[in-house]
């Protein structure tokens, strides 16, 4: 039969008029129990392919190679993960820890399973399928995802393994098997009716938009490969979609007079453009133009995570201040200093820092959020907990009296912010009901053991332990005793850049300084304790930043 003749062919076999020539017959399985229950009621339409969730090109190319941990909603997640399962075949799960919030699966890349060789062996009667060998054991790429349910329902994503890169592109992957959610839009509509090759000319109607999709080398054999076993058991004549006819010898093709715009108009469900809302009131800009000016003084993207704790991370040390160097108005007193573009200038500088760090009695005086709120990050028009830094409290005594109504906790039921962790010293402990509370919001606490010569908890064990567990750069924002502390003699090696905050404002006497410890030379006679370098200022609204660095070997690290 010439090629133009069996595709009429298999179309009249889609539409029902002749036995499908690649199908096995009816009578030669077990129909399913019942009619309606035995199918799945599919999840996605052609409304999904239409409109696909946003970003989607970057998200399945980011879920693809997992370079660096991703965390999303579980909502997020379950938009998501459809158009990548394709590529990770999960293996197993792990049993859940004691307090059965953290679920664990392990996955691997599709091409780590053994090469498949369709038997030639058919029973008697069914025609021979046309499968080609699939060679595997040729990527050994492994990642887990843990689900976290407590005071938040989140999906961490995660590289497992010494392999850390494909030995293939996606688009290899989306050659060899298709996504279940294209799997999933083709048996929707050839259960409303439709025949299978009309559903893959519409899917195809816009190639660029299937490719995002996953959907570049879709066939009209996977739409009938994806509907088959319902049209075993439903024997009906099925029809093109409307807008579009069966055309001798062509398929089935779009009707010229009818306006696009009538095809396309289908109805949307609920969840089918992503999970788009509008941005919180509160959500902040910051300038372009003024991120150049920082840029030198910030962490580079592509810091590496060192496992050991050895290497320290990056440490920005951040503040705003008066003319006459106060923080405050006084002790334990909240006092806005930072105009509107330095505020954002600081949400900015959160969303570029791994974690956000103070000590315990500005975590009781202000009651901070210690979130980022910046346009684009997690939580305020991003994805997941992305830009979101992780608050640290430096609390050696555990005083600190965190509550449910706490603004750091409701930032992470808002699924805005993380749940902070806890630094404190031995000997001291947190109550059971606030320990679990902490748990319960995705913190904890870290002991630690070592102090220096004044009896305070050392830096370089504070920064070694932030490393450990995976922050590779941290931003420290007060209150007065810790930036004191950290700019005294014995720390200032420390300190990678200075971004500081003055405002047009002089406080007066009885705040809080910022007057580093003096510092002597050898005859004890007073010096000066820090003059900074590769100093930069940088007018922003009523306000003047200074960008500086520690070092005399400074570098653009951005």
């Amino acid at each position: 039969m010439a090629e133009v003749e069996r595709d009429e062919a298999v179309d009249l076999a889609d539409s029902g008029f002749l036995p499908d020539i690649n199908e096995p017959d009816s009578r030669d399985r077990d129909a399913p129990e019942g009619t309606d229950a035995s199918w799945p009621i599919p999840t996605k339409s052609i409304a999904d392919l239409r409109h696909p969730p946003p970003h989607l090109l970057q998200m399945r190319q980011r879920l693809f190679e997992v370079q660096n941990r991703i965390e999303l909603h579980l909502d997020e997640f379950e938009l998501y993960w459809p158009y990548v399962d394709n590529v990770w075949v999960r293996q197993h799960r792990a049993n859940t820890d004691k307090s059965g919030r953290y679920v664990t699966d392990y996955y691997a890349c599709r091409l780590q399973r053994p090469t498949y060789t369709p038997s030639k062996e058919r029973a008697e009667g069914k025609p021979t399928r046309k499968k080609q060998i699939r060679q595997g054991g040729t990527c050994q790429m492994r990642l887990k995802t843990v689900r976290y349910v407590g005071g938040y329902v989140g999906m961490s994503i995660m590289q497992i393994g010494e392999q850390t890169e494909h030995t293939h592109d996606l688009d290899h992957i989306d050659k060899i098997k298709r996504t279940s959610v294209l799997m999933d839009i083709a048996r929707s509509e050839v259960m409303k009716g439709y025949m299978p090759a009309s559903v893959f000319t519409v899917m195809n109607e816009n190639p660029e938009r299937l490719a995002v999709a996953g959907g570049r080398h879709l066939n009209r054999n996977d739409v009938r490969n994806a509907s088959q076993a319902w049209r075993q058991q439903h024997r009906q004549e099925l029809r093109v979609h409307e807008g579009y006819k069966y055309d001798h010898g062509n398929g089935i093709v779009r009707q010229d007079h009818v306006n696009s715009a009538l095809i396309n108009d289908v109805q949307i469900p609920q969840g089918a453009l992503g999970s788009v809302q509008p941005l919180p009131p509160n959500t902040l800009r910051f300038p372009h133009e003024y991120r150049a000016a920082l840029e030198p003084y910030l962490p580079s993207k592509n810091l590496e995570h060192d496992p050991s704790g050895q290497r320290l991370p990056h440490v920005t040390l951040t503040y705003a201040t008066s003319m006459d160097s106060s923080l405050t108005l006084a002790p334990g007193l909240q006092t806005i200093l930072s105009g509107h573009e330095s505020k954002a200038m600081t949400h900015y500088l959160r969303s570029r820092h791994d974690a956000i760090l103070i000590g315990v009695g500005t975590a009781t005086a202000d009651d901070p959020g210690l979130n980022c709120r910046l346009e684009g990050v997690g939580g305020f028009g991003g994805l997941g907990w992305e830009g979101q830094p992780r608050p640290v409290i430096i609390d050696p005594g555990a005083r600190w009296l965190i509550t449910p109504e706490a603004r750091i906790i409701t930032t992470v039921r808002e699924g805005k912010g993380k749940g902070p962790w806890v630094i404190i010293a031995p000997g001291f402990s947190m109550d059971p009901t606030r320990l679990e509370m902490l748990k319960f919001y995705g913190g904890k606490y870290l002991g630690l053991t070592e102090f220096d010569q004044r009896w305070r908890l050392r830096w370089e064990a504070i920064l070694k332990a932030l490393a450990a567990e995976g922050i590779r750069s941290v931003m420290i924002e007060g209150g007065g005793k810790v930036i004191n502390d950290l700019l005294h003699s014995d720390h200032t090696h420390l300190i990678d850049s200075v971004i500081v905050t003055v405002a047009p404002t002089y406080l007066g006497r009885g705040g809080v300084l910022v007057s580093p410890a003096p510092k002597h030379d050898a005859a004890g006679r007073p010096q000066p304790v820090l003059r900074f370098k590769n100093v930069r200022w940088q007018p922003m609204g009523q306000d003047v930043v200074m960008c500086a660095s520690v070092k005399e070997e400074f570098e653009h690290v951005g």
